[in-house]
């Protein structure tokens, strides 16, 4: 395999947790896609950073911990190509000793018993459902299923890959690299059809949310998982028009235009727990709190959201399409448009500016029971 290949898939965590710092600003990454010297080099230079031992966030700023030898021996006894059970939380607790957040996995979607997930109750959307109960009590009724599906919930070993948006992935032909993942998350609404040698084919899921999902019906793939997360209260008011189709009447409070219909049944549809949303912006990247509410600058990225995730509930976590070069200000920003990435600080400036612009309704009361705990 060409080592630029290579570079884009990323079966250590260590590497992940360089994308979600990345995405903060804390680390200045290699460029993906070039050529280093060595595959090695990587590693280097993520865990270059001088300075204490751990940051503010309890990391060790040193991104290269290892694991104990027991589970060296263990992992490196496997034959090639084996899914590695427990190897993303083994490699998060080495790199992140001081937390036990990995030991026990947050699940990927709210069921009927999401009262009970103490860490995001209190908290208003996006970082958590206060408010919202009754109205996802409802979805939930109807959805009835809140896994990946039978087949993939009794897997033994979960490898996942999240695919991003960027323009790295053009000309890559990774797609039948991407395939060969059991689970592939896609974000919004990043096309697969036309780009499938670079991108693949396969959907396990697509994260969304309301101003950012497929508009036109013909474009969704068949048999992938609707993934609904919310940053505003109006956003389960449109899921649940999604949900039982229902005409959407106005689009006021969207910040820009959203789909008005979703050809999945109920049964395909989940709700991402918004636990990922809090642990991305509060845990891994140290966003400001603004005491739990959205604010200026503390949504993390939607991909940031998935990587997360997908470190609690896969067993080798894997990311492609991830990485910005800003020195190549004529490179596209996605693999499917035209934009260039000269355009990438007016974009989020913007997107951030007009999500900030609406935020969550304080005069919604609590509606349901009380929190409960673990």
């Amino acid at each position: 395999m060409k080592p630029s290949h290579k570079l884009l898939f990323v079966l250590c965590p260590m590497l992940v947790l360089g994308f979600i710092y990345y995405s903060s600003g804390k680390l200045h990454l290699p460029v993906w896609g070039q050529k280093p010297q060595l595959e090695a080099d990587i590693a280097l230079t993520v865990g270059q950073i001088v300075g204490s031992v751990y940051d503010k966030q309890g990391f060790l700023l040193k991104l290269d911990g290892q694991l104990p030898a027991e589970l060296t021996y263990k992992y490196g006894n496997l034959s090639e190509g084996v899914c590695k059970p427990g190897y993303a939380a083994a490699k998060m607790t080495a790199i992140y000793p001081n937390s036990h957040r990995f030991m026990k996995p947050a699940p990927m979607f709210l069921d009927r018993n999401f009262r009970r997930l103490a860490k995001v109750c209190n908290y208003l959307p996006p970082f958590g459902f206060k408010t919202q109960e009754r109205i996802i009590d409802r979805i939930l009724t109807a959805t009835k299923n809140y896994g990946l599906g039978e087949d993939l919930d009794s897997h033994g070993c979960k490898r996942c890959i999240i695919v991003g948006n960027g323009g790295i992935l053009a000309n890559k032909s990774l797609g039948s690299r991407i395939d060969d993942y059991n689970i592939v998350v896609r974000l919004n609404d990043a096309p697969v059809t036309g780009f499938s040698k670079d991108v693949g084919t396969k959907t396990t899921m697509r994260i969304t949310y309301p101003e950012g999902a497929i508009q036109k019906p013909e474009r969704y793939e068949k048999d992938s998982l609707f993934v609904f997360s919310a940053f505003k209260p109006l956003d389960f008011k449109w899921l649940r028009k999604m949900v039982f189709k229902e005409k959407l009447r106005g689009t006021q409070g969207f910040w820009k235009s959203v789909a008005h219909y979703v050809p999945r049944e109920p049964t395909e549809m989940r709700i991402l727990n918004p636990y990922f949303i809090q642990e991305a912006a509060f845990q891994f990247i140290g966003l400001p709190l603004n005491n739990g509410l959205m604010g200026i600058m503390n949504i993390p990225t939607l991909g940031t959201v998935a990587i997360t995730m997908a470190l609690h509930n896969c067993d080798e976590v894997a990311v492609a399409g991830f990485g910005y070069d800003m020195n190549m200000p004529h490179a596209p920003l996605h693999y499917y448009e035209t934009v260039k990435m000269s355009a990438i600080k007016e974009r989020l400036l913007s997107d951030t500016a007009r999500r900030d612009g609406h935020g969550s309704n304080a005069s919604e009361r609590t509606i349901g029971q009380p929190c409960l705990p673990f």
